[in-house]
């Protein structure tokens, strides 16, 4: 007996042992492929992902929050969808306690959603020029302050020869808010900035760093002691790096709480549902590119207030780009007018 081969009641346990680690082996393993398939897919679709999730969970509170910032200018319908192409007045406003509210940054842009590209045209906040409604002329950002939106919106109207559709203001305050809400943004600072004179506002940034906050966003915004054309430059670059990081997947879950961050210091009047339309478009499509100009002019006191004297021709050459990038019929290639000697010094190009 001591012996006896082992009997067949004693081989299927060794069997069962064995096909049994190799089953749990086989399942880990599936499970393994199914995971990193399902990541996989997460990640190559997470803009779809991301986009049905949006719908899904945040759509309707996103949009009820963007109708509090709709404020129109008068009965004029402006359309719900997202035509092509379209202008926008960016108006980036410095209202504080005891101050008159002023337009400290006046950008005219063009969308051209199916080209994915935007024409940002900086106006000097000095540009001398008539104010409507008053037939005298003054200070671009002086209409802000006499006439709000309303008369902004036609003084612009007026110096630039064609329609504004849409636009859209925002309290530095407001800014400062939504670049804390983003994690910060990326700027591209490699010296100190830093006002030094006595009649402007304090404010330091360090240059070189990975990050920049809401109050380092707002003194890069609000620095004075360079030229016009570089302080309108910072201003597009900020506008494109909020942009940005707002679009970065991380972000799209913080809608809802930026639009409330942004509260009332922001008015616009694009319909919810353009807004969130135009943003989808470009989330799913990827960032548009940007082409930026600046007017062009020259320094001049008069009674011993300094202003910026737009050049005549370039007012006429930013009149003709506008015009190319309103004509739907216009090839993406041509879009840009071409730049003469005299307008290359405030071209600043596309992006």
């Amino acid at each position: 007996m001591e012996n006896q081969e082992p009997t067949r009641l004693t081989r299927p346990r060794k069997r069962k042992r064995k096909n049994k680690k190799k089953s749990k082996g086989k399942w880990l393993l599936i499970t393994l492929v199914c995971l990193l398939l399902v990541a996989g897919a997460g990640y190559i679709f997470r803009k779809q992902v991301a986009l049905l999730a949006f719908d899904t969970f945040m759509k309707d509170t996103v949009a009820e929050t963007l109708d509090q910032s709709y404020e129109k200018i008068d009965e004029e319908v402006k359309p719900e969808k997202v035509q092509n192409p379209f202008s926008v007045l960016l108006l980036g406003t410095d209202e504080r306690k005891d101050e008159p509210g002023r337009s400290d940054t006046i950008i005219y842009s063009v969308v051209r959603p199916e080209d994915r590209k935007v024409l940002l045209i900086s106006i000097p906040r000095d540009t001398y020029t008539e104010i409507a409604e008053e037939n005298k002329k003054s200070k671009i950002n002086a209409a802000y302050a006499r006439g709000g939106i309303k008369r902004s919106v036609d003084t612009v109207e007026n110096l630039v020869g064609n329609n504004v559709d849409f636009y859209a203001t925002i309290n530095f305050q407001g800014l400062k808010d939504v670049v804390d809400k983003l994690g910060g943004v990326h700027l591209p600072i490699t010296k100190v900035i830093e006002n030094k004179q006595k009649i402007h506002e304090k404010l330091r940034i360090e240059p070189n760093k990975p990050i920049y906050d809401g109050q380092d966003a707002l003194s890069y915004a609000r620095y004075r002691e360079d030229s016009d054309f570089n302080r309108t430059m910072r201003h597009r670059v900020l506008i494109d790096a909020i942009l940005a990081r707002a679009l970065e997947i991380q972000n799209i879950t913080k809608l809802p709480d930026l639009l409330k961050v942004a509260g009332s210091n922001f008015k616009t009047n694009m319909t919810s549902t353009f807004m969130i339309d135009l943003a989808k478009s470009f989330y799913e499509g990827g960032m548009p590119t940007f082409s930026n100009y600046m007017l062009k002019g020259e320094g001049a006191m008069r009674d011993s207030i300094w202003y910026y004297d737009p050049d005549q021709k370039d007012i006429e050459y930013i009149q003709k780009l506008i015009a190319n990038w309103h004509d739907p019929n216009t090839p993406a290639a041509q879009l840009m007018e071409p730049v003469s000697d005299e307008n290359k010094a405030a071209a600043s190009g596309g992006k």
